[in-house]
């Protein structure tokens, strides 16, 4: 890939984590496509050191777009006590290697990410860190998620609760 479009992804993706970081889950929303598929699935232990360990039949998250906005929706009202108060986050958007997708205008892009979170004045810090795997497509000049894998690498998560977006 040339350097300008490693630039754009890259300075893409800071400004999502900046805007998740400053909870404008509203505009991040507008960074998906409709047609977004976002999915989280479970990683297991196994015994053998070959194949992968990745179960995609079980999944912490399996959403597309109207579910993401609803979750984003509930994160302002009052029942959403997991967020009250509001949460102290960081993510961290690293190692992005980018190939061309299966269309001309779309990607595929593989990048790290450490999630860090904290909350009230606990002095315990929560954090998640992986892999991603995104597809991104470039419409009128504007990038946006078409597609994104999150993989854990912890086979046990120890976050209290999965309210974020990674």
């Amino acid at each position: 890939m040339n350097a300008q479009l490693q630039y754009e992804v890259e300075q893409f993706y800071y400004y999502e984590a900046y805007l998740l970081d400053h909870r404008k889950y509203e505009e991040w929303l507008d960074l998906l496509a409709d047609d977004i598929e976002y999915v989280m699935p479970l990683r297991v232990t196994v015994d053998n050191k070959e194949g992968s360990n990745i179960n995609k039949n079980m999944n912490y998250f399996d959403e597309k777009k109207p579910d993401l906005e609803l979750r984003v929706e509930r994160l302002f009202t009052k029942s959403a006590w997991v967020d009250n108060p509001a949460t102290r986050q960081r993510h961290y958007i690293t190692n992005t290697v980018i190939q061309p997708g299966s269309k001309e205008d779309e990607y595929n892009v593989r990048s790290y990410f450490l999630y860090k979170r904290s909350r009230s004045s606990e002095v315990e810090t929560e954090e998640l860190f992986g892999e991603r795997e995104d597809v991104l497509r470039k419409t009128d000049g504007r990038w946006q998620v078409v597609s994104r894998s999150i993989y854990p690498d912890q086979s046990v998560l120890t976050v209290k609760n999965l309210a974020m977006f990674l």
